[in-house]
């Protein structure tokens, strides 16, 4: 491969370099390990960038470049890919470091040849690239040197004005591999055109191999402390630092976390239902009087009891019961004698049975049964006439129930002025006229409100068995609260690099910002019984030189201003790790107190 390359023959070239590209993709292709190889595959790359680039101009972005001058191009493009790939591996980026063609490639590469073709911008990329394998150990020259002794210039003008986001991406990184070296800190200016394409990028937080770059380089531009200075002048700053926060808040990722912190609740039903004695109904009764006896007794048993094993009732209850049931009626059916009555109880409930219990005094009761209950849950519509002595059943609705007032009640009375004797009322003297309105009040709303969704169904108690419903529910104890469950948003993964890289840069600013409010105390005199600081000739000599001027002063005006106006964002912002926190904390702090 390596006589093939040096034949100079285009079909043994192009095959060697096709056989090279494929073995150099491999972590075991070393360089050294043929010798000369190195010195062959700089041969194109060279003749391209002093010569071939300017052979082909701008006909060779409309049209096809005839194949003799294709194929040496893309022979200076292949050679410059094995190179690429093989600075890959430590090893050979060490050789490509101390080779003396590498750096009068680069530099000749990035000053001469334009990005204006797609072959210039693949020649380009594959430079940067190798430019990246060694540019931790560059040290470059003093700022007063010669232009082309350096890549910055090439470098910050294809960041700040190639439309080519490949290249933006190798030109960034490059120039922030080559910053993060203090020797080279120098060589930062205020007005980096990179660091304008940083802040354009910004928005793009889906493109983010291109946010990573961008935010890599502003750290380093910032780390600088007169450039952070600088920055604090910058009309986009306050931007800026929405646009570093809001990349923060896409990227965090939270669970919602709950727990109850109170004690357990208890509830009764809103509208607890009625339970009373069964009754028999007009239609019941009717069936009944139909009957002759004994099977009304027997039929009127299973109506009005039911089987209870610890149930009782008294004979005399049990029987009168019965006697007032048809007592009315007994012209048309004689009515049983008591014992009769008690008898048949073992007839319907075998399980029933009378006795006698011993006293004094003698109690007779039916043990096995027990009166039937029945549930309603209208009591709303209940009439409370006569001091709630009314006996009519509840109503259906509102209009039923006012109905029945009017016809039993109100309508019947003599006179002009009449009482209002609903439960508890006191009005005494009202007209008929004013009554039919005044029972309204009493009356529950024909339409009820409607319940809010959220609204629940049920009652909270103080304590447990607490007596439900009451008489005056407004004595009641107040209730512990219904929910007392805590509910908040809290991380569970690490921030992504770019998250923090964007902390870091945040952090920086601030600490540029509020410089001047965290002062250290100075040495006096008298420290009250406390140790302080010893004079020191040199660092006050120091400290006058480095005093704060005016344009520092505005600069950390204006960061305190911006600061203050991203606090709200900064509220949303939380981190896993205690120590990250501690920053957002600090932050959101200082722009609190910054408006107060």
């Amino acid at each position: 491969m390596l006589l093939s390359l040096r034949s100079g023959i285009d079909s043994e070239v192009a095959w060697a370099l096709d056989r090279l590209c494929r073995l150099c993709q491999n972590e075991q292709f070393m360089l050294r390990a043929i010798p000369g190889l190195t010195d062959a595959l700089f041969e194109w790359p060279e003749w391209y960038t002093k010569e071939g680039a300017k052979q082909y101009g701008e006909e060779a972005t409309f049209f096809s470049l005839p194949p003799q001058k294709e194929r040496k191009r893309r022979h200076a493009i292949e050679s410059l890919f094995i190179l690429r790939n093989a600075a890959m591996h430590p090893s050979n980026a060490e050789e490509l470091a101390i080779h003396p063609k590498t750096r009068d490639l680069i530099l000749c590469a990035l000053h001469e040849i334009k990005p204006d073709s797609d072959a210039n911008h693949e020649f380009l990329l594959y430079v940067m690239e190798i430019l990246q394998s060694m540019a931790t150990n560059i040290i470059l020259p003093p700022p007063g040197s010669s232009p082309k002794a350096s890549p910055i210039g090439p470098l910050q003008e294809i960041a700040g004005y190639s439309s080519n986001r490949s290249l933006i991406i190798a030109s960034l990184t490059a120039l922030t591999i080559m910053y993060s070296n203090p020797n080279n800190v120098s060589h930062l200016s205020a007005e980096s055109p990179a660091l304008e394409t940083s802040m354009n990028v910004l928005p793009l937080i889906l493109d983010k191999e291109l946010i990573d770059s961008a935010l890599n380089y502003m750290y380093a531009h910032l780390s600088s402390p007169s450039m952070t200075k600088a920055f604090l002048l910058h009309p986009r700053m306050p931007g800026t630092l929405r646009l570093l926060v809001s990349l923060i808040l896409a990227d965090q990722m939270e669970e919602n976390v709950s727990f109850e912190i109170g004690m357990p609740v208890y509830t009764a039903p809103a509208q607890t239902p009625t339970i009373r004695d069964h009754e028999l109904t007009k239609e019941e009764l009717e069936h009944l009087l139909t009957l002759s006896e004994p099977q009304r007794c027997y039929e009127w048993m299973k109506l009005m009891f039911v089987a209870k094993p610890d149930g009782e009732l008294t004979q005399v209850d049990f029987w009168n019961l019965y006697k007032d049931a048809f007592l009315p009626y007994q012209d048309r059916q004689t009515l049983l004698v008591a014992s009769d009555v008690i008898k048949n109880v073992t007839t319907v409930f075998p399980q029933a049975q009378a006795m006698v219990l011993p006293g004094p005094p003698q109690r007779f009761i039916v043990r096995g049964v027990d009166r039937r209950k029945d549930l309603s849950a209208a009591a709303q519509y209940k009439c409370r006439w006569d001091r709630s002595q009314c006996p009519a059943e509840s109503f259906a609705s509102t209009d039923a129930l006012y109905e029945h007032i009017l016809e039993k009640h109100i309508n019947p009375f003599e006179g002009s002025h009449m009482p209002c004797l609903w439960a508890t009322c006191q009005q005494s003297s009202v007209t008929k006229a004013q009554m039919r309105g005044h029972v309204l009040t009493h009356l529950p709303d024909m339409q009820p409100q409607p319940k809010h969704p959220a609204q629940p169904e049920t009652v909270t108690l103080p304590a447990p068995g607490y007596p439900h419903p009451v008489p005056d529910p407004t004595t009641r104890p107040p209730p512990p609260a219904r929910s007392t469950r805590v509910t908040y948003m809290r991380p569970h993964v690490d921030p992504p690099p770019s998250s923090l890289t964007a902390l870091l840069i945040l952090r920086v600013l601030f600490r540029a910002s509020f410089a001047s409010s965290d002062t250290a105390p100075r040495a006096d005199d008298d420290h009250f019984g406390f140790p302080g600081l010893l004079d020191d000739p040199e660092e006050d000599a120091e400290e006058d030189r480095n005093k704060s001027s005016d344009s520092d002063l505005e600069g950390e005006r204006r960061g305190r201003k911006a600061f203050i106006g991203i606090r709200y964002l900064l509220e949303d912002v939380r981190m896993r790790h205690e120590t990250f926190q501690g920053w957002v904390t600090e932050m959101v702090d200082a722009g609190l107190t910054g408006t107060t």
